[in-house]
């Protein structure tokens, strides 16, 4: 049973949109597993053989409890009703209270073909009378996270310090050496100075040094103000 379940259209979005957040919610002593929906294959340096290696040794940095690979086609993901069944039944095994998703808004279709099929999987997940595998269960809430190719800067929900955890981030990020160095310009700004700056920014506007950015398409609720103070 896991209490987060991070689901990702391809190894390496989890840890762009989240790795902070993941790393702070096992510290907290929280199970938390990522679905990777494809094997992020073709790409211009990759291969599926070089992208489960990265996704090992990320995988390894985060210290995550579980994660797996849904086989679907990565450039033409869609929300079918097979994909949609194979989500949920995820879902229905390991039973986690929240899920995050990436933000429904993208210039990539995979991204938002995947936001698509997690909110249809979650409502499916629990549905009674099914050949799906195992009990129901219906995920508390969906949390949507940053990993998107739109140069938007489209306000949150809230932002999350990462500030003790920028660096394993970044480790967990660099893992994926064929997509974000192979490559890639070597002068400044690199894909890597891009991700800190931009967690900067985060950090800057919640007045911390580094942050991660969530949004959510139902209202918060608080218990009381207090997790609105940081302790700074």
């Amino acid at each position: 049973m896991l209490d987060v379940l991070v689901i990702a259209p391809h190894p390496d979005d989890a840890e762009l949109g989240m790795a902070g957040a993941i790393l702070k919610l096992k510290a907290a002593g929280r199970r938390v597993g990522i679905l990777d929906l494809t094997n992020g294959e073709p790409t211009p340096y990759g291969s599926p053989e070089i992208r489960q290696a990265e996704t090992d040794a990320a995988t390894q940095i985060l210290g995550i409890d579980w994660r797996g690979n849904a086989s679907l086609p990565n450039r033409s993901l869609q929300p079918t009703l097979e994909a949609r069944q194979k989500v949920a039944s995820v879902i229905r095994e390991h039973r986690p209270r929240w899920l995050f998703a990436p933000y429904w808004e993208d210039a990539h279709p995979d991204h938002v073909a995947a936001t698509q099929l997690v909110e249809a999987a979650r409502f499916w997940a629990k549905l009674t009378k099914t050949d799906m595998p195992h009990e129901p269960h219906h995920p508390e809430r969906i949390w949507y996270y940053f990993c998107v190719h739109l140069r938007l800067v489209t306000p949150p929900a809230f932002v999350l310090d990462i500030s003790e955890f920028w660096e394993q981030k970044q480790a967990a990020v660099e893992c994926f050496h064929s997509q974000f160095i192979q490559g890639r310009p070597t002068s400044p700004p690199t894909f890597l100075d891009r991700l800190r700056d931009q967690a900067a920014y985060w950090g800057w506007s919640i007045g911390t040094r580094y942050g991660e950015p969530f949004a959510t398409r139902e209202p918060l609720g608080l218990a009381n103000l207090e997790g609105l103070f940081l302790d700074t």
